[in-house]
């Protein structure tokens, strides 16, 4: 219900589209009811819908109808842009900017959030929340390949900008990645440290709560001076891309900033197997690797996963920072807009890196959660 109530008050008071003849002048709010009758009924019929199924008292049948009703307002949203920017763009100016209005991006939010609490509360199947996943990227993927929103500016600079896209995209994912990576490397030794040595755990999470308190902005711009000192002392850093400015000191930053929340979600992992447990091991003629791998490992894995799902999803936020310093990735997009004062820019960039960030929570939330049905498949065995 108070999704609907933020859907409604966004149609009464913000605009579907905005409409301007070029970049420079400010845009028209279109209303919706400007788009196709069809798509105009769908929204409104969707969210009444909604609105009337929060009443409804089987919580697993109003789920499926909350799924089907917020699938109908996805399509009617993105459908009655597309086809409301081709009216547009037929009648107006070809130096004409049509963007996507607030009134857009709330029904966007309220479909995409009633989706999510439905497939939560009927508990889908893995294989069903992926099947229901992999059929809207396909919807999507086929309303963009017949050019459904070719007239709108956000996918205007993407084609514009499809190469540089592509370039910066896989350079985002490769800050992240290798930031994960290294950040794993050395919370494993630190992890040993903290769960192993209790006098050298207080110093370890105070050094860690430091670096946490650092802006990230403060940490990049920290390390260009020692890394631009070390390239021009070592050159043969240098060629090895070992510099202030670039890929080097973001992953630095990022592999630092990782750090924290890795280790101390390790730790908690590791410390909250019980110890009757490890003593029953041992007592069964468990070595240390046995006792390690066969039940201190597998207890611990929750929250191994969770550590990992909070870092991934902070470095995906975090590595657009990193192209103010010359890094690239997806934030060079949004520097770029903020500068040239050009939403589509920015949104070129900030997108991606929601998707990115929703794609990494879905993907831990699914290890996650294998993670625990094997936890509790092995307690009923024994």
């Amino acid at each position: 219900m108070t999704l609907c109530c933020f859907g409604a008050v966004a149609l009464a008071f913000c605009g579907f589209l905005s409409h301007a003849n070029n970049a420079l002048v400010n845009g028209v709010a279109l209303p919706l009811w400007r788009a196709p009758a069809l798509e105009t009924a769908t929204v409104i019929l969707s969210l009444a819908g909604l609105a009337l199924l929060s009443f409804a008292a089987h919580v697993k049948a109003r789920s499926f109808a909350t799924l089907l009703v917020g699938t109908a307002l996805l399509w009617a949203c993105l459908s009655g842009a597309g086809r409301l920017a081709d009216q547009l763009a037929q009648t107006g100016s070809p130096a004409a900017r049509i963007s996507l209005g607030a009134a857009f991006w709330v029904l966007l939010a309220v479909a995409f959030l009633a989706m999510l609490d439905a497939a939560q509360r009927a508990n889908l199947s893995l294989s069903a929340q992926i099947g229901l996943g992999a059929a809207l990227a396909g919807g999507f993927a086929l309303m963009a390949q017949a050019r459904s929103f070719s007239n709108l500016a956000l996918a205007r600079e993407f084609f514009d900008h499809r190469a540089i896209f592509m370039r910066e995209l896989g350079r985002h994912l490769s800050l992240v990645g290798a930031a994960i990576f290294f950040a794993l490397l050395v919370s494993i030794p630190l992890t040993a440290i903290v769960v192993r040595r209790r006098p050298a755990r207080g110093v370890v999470f105070a050094v860690l709560g430091v670096v946490q308190t650092i802006p990230s902005i403060a940490l990049f711009g920290v390390l260009i001076a020692p890394l631009s000192a070390l390239s021009a002392h070592w050159p043969v850093l240098g060629s090895l891309g070992i510099d202030g400015i670039g890929a080097a000191p973001a992953i630095i930053a990022l592999t630092l900033y990782s750090l924290p929340p890795l280790v101390r979600s390790f730790y908690t992992g590791f410390a909250e197997v019980a110890e009757d447990v490890k003593d029953a091991a041992i007592g069964m003629g468990f070595d240390a690797r046995a006792l390690f791998l066969s039940v201190e490992l597998p207890l611990a894995l929750p929250a191994l996963i969770s550590g990992l799902r909070v870092v991934a999803i902070q470095a995906i936020g975090l590595a657009a920072v990193a192209a103010l310093i010359g890094a690239g990735g997806l934030g060079v997009f949004v520097f770029q807009g903020i500068g040239q004062y050009a939403l589509e820019l920015v949104l070129l960039g900030a997108i991606p890196i929601i998707l990115l960030a929703l794609a990494a929570d879905f993907l831990f939330q699914m290890l996650l959660a294998a993670a625990r049905r094997s936890l509790s498949s092995a307690e009923l065995l024994r």
